[in-house]
């Protein structure tokens, strides 16, 4: 599986999904204009990779600093795609990168812990930019 790499712009994250290491990362702002446009060729890449993947750590790093609704429900399918991996074949490690001092998301990451229960959700308490 060929990994991909999105350079972040000013309403896209960063997608760094190095498929070949098991390592993948979202990072910066998530409000782009049709989140369902930008979203669906990743999905469809995790997808894939998760479908093929069997008995494996997988890490994924979520270092969002900010997302609108409608990136919302895209982030929701992507940890829905990762908990049933999770509940069925892998090990997939959530880190949730949030801000020492933003509440906000580091409620978003307790909800996400709560309705994604197969994965070892961690909490990371960091200074993002």
């Amino acid at each position: 599986m060929k990994d991909i790499f999105i350079a972040r712009t000013i309403e896209s994250p960063e997608v760094d999904f190095k498929f070949s290491c098991n390592v993948l990362s979202l990072a910066g702002e998530a409000y782009p204009e049709n989140a369902s446009e930008f979203f669906r060729p990743i999905l469809l890449a995790l997808e894939s990779f998760l479908e093929a993947s069997d008995n494996k750590d997988i890490e994924f790093n979520f270092r969002l600093t900010y997302f609108n609704s409608a990136s919302t429900k895209m982030l929701y399918s992507m940890f829905g795609l990762l908990d049933e991996s999770a509940s069925t074949k892998n090990r997939i490690i959530l880190n949730w990168h949030h801000d020492k001092d933003d509440d906000t998301m580091l409620e978003y990451g307790e909800s996400v812990k709560d309705d994604f229960n197969a994965l070892d959700f961690r909490l990371v308490e960091t200074e993002l930019a």
